[in-house]
């Protein structure tokens, strides 16, 4: 079996499953904007890794763009983000993400990182917003992302850990 990882990583999480998978797989590995899908189609397996951005999967648009020609292939997705994993919220990802030709995919989420200070000027602007708009909620009244973007603040947080990558190396065995 042949196979390749394929990762969009903004921050550094996305790349570190990447190269767990690449150790447990020995699958040859690329950032996703690198990949072109002649070269692609001479794997039999093809991972997808990428970050959780506003409800999108980075990365996720090369699947869009080139499913059709990968229809015999063994195709696996992993998103990552910052929440704890909550199977509402991961079902509600998977539903906006995975419409038409990618429904029924299998898709696996993976606790990422939290690092304000690496964040682009627009991504740190937007999560103090979130912040302060959270903040006037009854913790109560608050989502799980809610709690852990509360939590996060701005420490640097890293949730990373290999055992995410488990059911991923069994959906493809």
């Amino acid at each position: 079996m042949k196979g390749i990882i394929l990762y969009t990583s903004k921050y550094g999480a996305t790349k570190r499953y990447a190269d767990w998978l690449v150790e447990e797989t020995g699958f040859d590995c690329i950032e996703t904007k690198k990949a072109k899908i002649k070269d692609i189609m001479q794997y039999d397996v093809i991972i997808l890794g990428g970050g959780i951005y506003a409800s999108g999967i980075a990365g996720l648009s090369f699947l869009k763009k080139n499913i059709g020609q990968l229809n015999k292939k063994k195709v696996v997705v992993f998103c990552d983000g910052a929440s704890p994993y909550e199977e509402t919220a991961f079902q509600q990802i998977v539903s906006h993400n995975f419409k038409d030709s990618l429904k029924g995919l299998p898709c696996f989420y993976c606790r990422g990182g939290w690092d304000m200070e690496a964040m682009s000027f627009g991504d740190r602007t937007l999560c103090k917003m979130l912040q302060k708009a959270v903040a006037k909620k009854k913790p109560e009244d608050c989502e799980i992302w809610e709690k852990a973007l509360m939590e996060a603040g701005d420490k640097k947080c890293d949730w990373t850990d290999k055992s995410y990558i488990v059911p991923i190396l069994e959906a493809i065995s």
